[in-house]
C-alpha cells in the first residue's frame, strides 16, 4: 500500500510504504481517514528487515543540528529535529508499535503539546482517571477490574496539557485491549500511582512528590536539556492542574470507591 492517512490525539499522521506484512496493527488499532487537503502534522516512512527481535527497551540516541536517531536492537527511527519527518526501519509489529510510540511521545513533548504517560485510563461519568506504573504494576489489571467503564488506554495514555486544563484521548498504543473508535477529549480528574497491596487506600501526594512519581512514567528518551527543561514544564502544569495519588489496591474493583 502506497501510504495510509491516521489520527493520534489531535495530530494527523501520514504513513508512506506501510508493507502488508505490519498492516495488520493499523487495521487493528488505527482510525483510518483520507483527507489529501490535509497537510499531516506527521509523515513516517516505514521499511521492514531491520535488526533482530525484541531484545529489551534500550534505547540508543544520536542528536545532529538537522537529524536524530532512536536505535532499538529491533527499530531504527530517523527523524528530523522537530519530529515531523521520519524513516522508521523495523523487524515486526512490536518493533514498530514501539517505535511510533517513541517517534509520537518525542513529537508532542518537543512541541509543547502534551506526554505519553505509561499509563491506562478510564472513563467514569464523564471524567478521566489515570492509573499509571511499571510494567507489571497492575495498569493493565485495573484497566480490566474497571469494566463496564469505557478504556482510553491500557498502556500509554494521550495527555494534552495547557495551562487551562488537561484532557486525554483515545490511544492507539494498546498492550491487550483494543481501542473502540471513541473520539473527542476527556477532562482528566485524577492520576493513581499503583501499589499492589492486601488493602486498598488512596493516599494524596503533595505536588514535588508527583512530580518526581511522573517523571519515569512518560514515554520519553532524555537526549538534551531543552527537551528535558519542556518535560519538567510539563510535568509541573500536570500535577498542579490534576491531583496525584497512591493507590493501593487489591485485584478486585472495589478501588473505584475511593475514587467516585
Amino acid at each position: 500500500m502506497d501510504y495510509i492517512q491516521t489520527q493520534i490525539g489531535e495530530h494527523h499522521i501520514r504513513l508512506e510504504n506501510v508493507p502488508e506484512s505490519l498492516m495488520k496493527l493499523f487495521l487493528r488499532s488505527y482510525p483510518f481517514y483520507d483527507d489529501p487537503e490535509n497537510e499531516p502534522d506527521i509523515v513516517i516512512l516505514i521499511e521492514e528487515g531491520y535488526g533482530v527481535p525484541f531484545v529489551d527497551y534500550e534505547v540508543s540516541i544520536k542528536k545532529e543540528s538537522d537529524k536524530i536517531s532512536f536505535c532499538r536492537a529491533d527499530y531504527l527511527i530517523e527523524s528530523d529535529r522537530y519530529y515531523k519527518n521520519a524513516r522508521i526501519f523495523v523487524h515486526d509489529e512490536l518493533a514498530l508499535k514501539h517505535a511510533l510510540i517513541s517517534l509520537y511521545s518525542s513529537y508532542i513533548a518537543y512541541h509543547n503539546w502534551g506526554l505519553l504517560l505509561h499509563s491506562s485510563c478510564v472513563i467514569d461519568n464523564g471524567k478521566a482517571h489515570i492509573f499509571a506504573g511499571h510494567s507489571g504494576a497492575g495498569k493493565s489489571t485495573a484497566a480490566r477490574l474497571s469494566y463496564p467503564r469505557t478504556l482510553l488506554s491500557d498502556e500509554a495514555t494521550i495527555v494534552k496539557i495547557t495551562s487551562d486544563e488537561v484532557t486525554v484521548y483515545n490511544s492507539p498504543f494498546r498492550s491487550e485491549q483494543e481501542p473502540t473508535d471513541l473520539a473527542g477529549c476527556y477532562s482528566l480528574s485524577s492520576i493513581q500511582v499503583l501499589v499492589q497491596a492486601l488493602h486498598n487506600q488512596r493516599l494524596r501526594v503533595r505536588k514535588p512528590n508527583g512530580l518526581l512519581e511522573l517523571m519515569d512514567k512518560v514515554f520519553y528518551w532524555p537526549h538534551s536539556s531543552e527537551e528535558t527543561g519542556n518535560l519538567l514544564g510539563l510535568l509541573n502544569i500536570l500535577v498542579n492542574r490534576v491531583p496525584v495519588y497512591e493507590l493501593h489496591f487489591q485485584y478486585n474493583n472495589k478501588f473505584w470507591e475511593l475514587i467516585s
